[in-house]
């Protein structure tokens, strides 16, 4: 691989972000670059930062966005097993976890973030319990020790508050949102044209 890794914040409630963890990797290395997975939470970016409602939630653009989501979907080939209007899962316990394993073991922390999106979007399991995060990361080959550990520290809360402030100083404010060389990328449509800018086509 060679150049910067790209950044690829997300949050684990996000369908959006969901269909775009299925494509940045292999975006990423068609022109040689790595991707390094970090969470956010839209409960801080959207709901405090922004001062905006949850988008499933906005008159006009909730139901635009379930369109536009049921396209991409249909594009990818993917079969959504959460239906987006639900209330979502607590996405903390999950974003938590990732954020200690960032740090403890980052060897198998995106493994772990793939296996968690699965889980929550192709499965429609509940990610904000303990047990069921627990077999899904060790499943996807964290060991039973980290995936304790991660689960029981304390110091992972204070991991995702740095993952989040990172995220609002570098302008993340949605899922997904990628940053290629300083350029900013918002939503999984626009996927298409950080691939144009990684080509060199958007310099």
């Amino acid at each position: 691989m060679s150049g910067l890794p790209l950044t690829f914040w997300f949050d684990f409630i996000s369908p959006f972000g969901y269909l775009a963890s299925l494509r940045i990797d292999a975006l990423a290395a068609r022109h040689g670059r790595e991707v390094d997975w970090r969470p956010l939470l839209l409960g801080v970016t959207v709901l405090k930062v922004m001062g905006l409602p949850p988008v499933p939630q906005t008159p006009l653009k909730g139901d635009y966005a379930m369109r536009q989501l049921a396209r991409h979907a249909r594009r990818q080939g993917v079969t959504l097993g959460r239906d987006p209007r639900a209330a979502p899962p607590n996405p903390l316990p999950a974003a938590r976890l990732f954020a200690w394993l960032r740090v403890h073991a980052p060897d198998e922390s995106k493994a772990a973030a793939q296996a968690i999106y699965a889980a929550a979007w192709r499965d429609g399991l509940p990610i904000d319990d303990p047990e069921t995060l627990r077999a899904v990361v060790t499943d996807a080959g964290v060991t039973q020790q980290a995936v304790a550990a991660g689960l029981a520290d304390p110091a992972a809360g204070d991991l995702l508050r740095a993952e989040v402030s990172a995220a609002v100083a570098a302008g993340a404010f949605g899922s997904p949102f990628v940053i290629a060389d300083g350029e900013p990328f918002f939503g999984v449509d626009n996927l298409e044209l950080l691939d144009e800018w990684l080509a060199g086509c958007g310099h």
